[in-house]
């Protein structure tokens, strides 16, 4: 029983050793996924996914009898985190895959120009979301909308009852839907070179995006309306920021 507490313990410090190694040097990367998540919620998620929130909202609140509703049962049924962990793992899974490939595709010699590559058109895919005359940038193309509609057709039975492992699959399929916000999420995540710092920027990108999705859930679209142009005069601001930054990355990864 010991030897096997021992190799537990072995083992697990392996592990975090291993995660420290992987982490080491990209906390400002992944910092900067989570702002990218929390600012570009302001003005993308809330539009593109609160339809999503809604929805799954009012099936949850409509499942519980008038006379066991509560304040703390109302907000409990907006906080859908079944839903936001499925999402959690879609993203993380994507953002280990994409720092994988990168590390495999730039070798250790020649990744810091793959990196600063990845990093500039992470960049470039905030200043799209920015700028409106560059929206091009992070425009749909008709695969893309063909790809939408058959992962929403898919997901629409899961609506009905949203709860639990319904919950969790339903973020999990919505997590493949395209969004600007994503691409550029994706490819700085990528710009990571290792699986574990591509996970975490994208966990990290999620839980920024979650404050949002959950007040659209509590208070939903029409209370939002009343206060959300303030922050939308502001979030491309910030946008434009968290884009600067992303170059001076790319910059700093091409200095010797």
């Amino acid at each position: 029983m010991l030897d096997e507490a021992s190799a537990f313990s072995g083992l697990l410090h392996s592990g975090l050793a291993v995660c420290r190694t992987s982490l080491d040097g990209r906390e400002g990367l992944i910092g900067g996924l989570f702002v990218t998540g929390l600012v570009g919620s302001l003005s993308h998620c809330g539009g593109m996914c609160g339809p999503f929130v809604l929805s799954q909202t009012a099936a949850r609140l409509q499942a519980i009898p008038l006379e066991r509703m509560t304040e703390a049962r109302r907000l409990a049924g907006a906080a859908l985190l079944p839903y936001h962990l499925g999402r959690a793992t879609t993203y993380g899974l994507l953002g280990a895959l994409g720092g994988s490939f990168a590390g495999i595709l730039g070798g250790a010699p020649a990744f810091r120009w793959l990196a600063a590559g990845l990093l500039i058109l992470a960049a470039l895919l905030l200043l799209g979301l920015a700028i409106p005359g560059l929206k091009a940038l992070t425009g749909r193309a008709g695969g893309e909308t063909l790809w939408s509609a058959r992962i929403a057709h898919l997901a629409r039975p899961l609506f009905a009852s949203p709860t639990g492992v319904k919950g969790w699959l339903l973020g999990v399929m919505l997590g493949f839907i395209p969004c600007g916000l994503l691409y550029a999420a994706l490819t700085a995540a990528a710009a990571s070179g290792t699986a574990i710092a591509g996970a975490a920027g994208m966990l990290a990108f999620t839980a920024g995006t979650i404050p949002m999705l959950v007040l659209v859930g509590a208070i939903g679209h029409a209370a939002i309306a009343h206060w959300r142009a303030p922050l939308l005069q502001l979030a491309p601001v910030l946008l434009f920021l968290n884009a600067g930054v992303l170059g001076f990355m790319a910059w700093q990864a091409l200095t010797p």
